[in-house]
C-alpha cells in the first residue's frame, strides 16, 4: 500500500515545483522479495504541466526501475514529430514506459519489455538511446549494420529529416519544442489500421 510521507519526513525547504506524494516497499519483479522501495513523486514541469515520476530499487539484488508520464492520463494516442531541421532536435520528449518508439526513416522501432523505464529527454537524447543500446557489433566500422549507426548520427546532426513517432497506450507521453511540428492522434488498435 503507497502511504503519502508524514510532514516531518519532508525537508525543511521542499522544492515548489517536486513533491513526494507516496512511497511503499512492494515485491521485486526480479528476485521476488518484498525489498522493493518506490517513490512517487509529482512536478511541476514547464511546458507540460503535472509530471508523475515514479522510481523504486530493490535493496536486495539491486534491481532498479522508473517511469514518467503526465498526470492527466489521456486516451490512448499516437505522437509524430516532424524533425526537419537542427532546432527540432532539441523538443523536450515525456516517453511513458509502455509507449513505443518508431522512426520510419532511420529503420528504427523500439517496444518496451516489462521492466521498461519511462523517461524525460530530448529528441535527439531519442537518437543517442537508439545508439547506446544498438548491438555491439553494430559499432565496429567493418560490420554493414554500421551503416545504420552513421545515418543515426547524422540525423543527429541534423543532417537527415526524419519522423519520431510515439505510441503510447497509456497516453502519459507528450513532446512539446518551439516551432516543433507536432501532430497528436487518437492511438486506435493496430489490428483496425
Amino acid at each position: 500500500m503507497l502511504v503519502s510521507p508524514s510532514m516531518s519526513d519532508r525537508p525543511a525547504v521542499e522544492n515548489e515545483r517536486l513533491r513526494m506524494i507516496a512511497e511503499d516497499v512492494v515485491k521485486c519483479p526480479i528476485c521476488g522479495e518484498r525489498s522493493m522501495s518506490i517513490k512517487i513523486f509529482l512536478y511541476d514541469m514547464p511546458y507540460f504541466g503535472k509530471v508523475v515520476l515514479e522510481s523504486g530499487k530493490c535493496s536486495r539484488c539491486g534491481f532498479k526501475w522508473s517511469d514518467v508520464g503526465l498526470l492527466e492520463v489521456t486516451k490512448p494516442r499516437r505522437i509524430m514529430v516532424k524533425v526537419r531541421r537542427p532546432k527540432d532536435l532539441n523538443a523536450l520528449v515525456i516517453k511513458a514506459a509502455p509507449a513505443i518508439i518508431k522512426i520510419p526513416e532511420l529503420g528504427v522501432e523500439i517496444f518496451p519489455g516489462p521492466a521498461a523505464p519511462g523517461y524525460i529527454t530530448t529528441v535527439e537524447g531519442v537518437l543517442q538511446r537508439v545508439i547506446d543500446h544498438a548491438p555491439s557489433e553494430c559499432l565496429d566500422e567493418s560490420n554493414p549494420c554500421h551503416e545504420k549507426i552513421k545515418i543515426i548520427r547524422k540525423a543527429m546532426d541534423g543532417g537527415v529529416p526524419f519522423t519520431l513517432i510515439i505510441e503510447d497506450p497509456s497516453g502519459r507521453s507528450a513532446v512539446k519544442g518551439e516551432g516543433t511540428e507536432v501532430i497528436e492522434e487518437e492511438l486506435r488498435n493496430t489490428s483496425e489500421e
